[in-house]
């Protein structure tokens, strides 16, 4: 679900090609607001920080197969596609195929955090303190 929700809207729908032409949908792509709460130090005392907006979906395949999209912000068509995606991958017929594409989306992700942690490193600053000798 976590790879279904980064992925772009391109790569859902690549994964989701060819459409099923049994799909129901049981929620409408609908766009709302979750509030995002944090801590202090991780540990502290939780906090509201905010409210985040999210669009969720819901479709059924003719085999049965329910599936779910959530993506951050308002996304309505990769919401729809990554509850078409979820529920192909829970088909036995599509599972391989639908599973090469989620690593695919995987290793993108991965290498985009490496890039940004290469920048962050580039930039970064270490301080020490300097002992005086007499």
């Amino acid at each position: 679900m976590g790879l279904l929700a980064r992925a772009t809207l391109s790569e859902l729908q690549d994964l989701a090609q060819p459409l099923p032409l049994d799909i129901t949908v049981l929620r409408e792509p609908e766009v709302g607001l979750v509030l995002v709460r944090g801590r202090i130090g991780g540990d502290g005392q939780p906090f509201n920080v905010g409210e985040a907006t999210v669009t969720r979906a819901a479709v059924r395949l003719g085999g049965g197969e329910v599936g779910y999209g959530h993506v951050l912000g308002r996304a309505p068509e990769r919401a729809r596609l990554g509850a078409i995606v979820d529920a192909l991958w829970q088909a036995p017929d599509h599972r391989p195929r639908i599973e090469s594409g989620l690593l695919a989306i995987d290793q993108r992700l991965a290498a985009e955090a490496d890039v940004k942690r290469r920048q962050v490193a580039a930039t970064r600053v270490d301080f020490f303190t300097m002992v005086r000798g007499e």
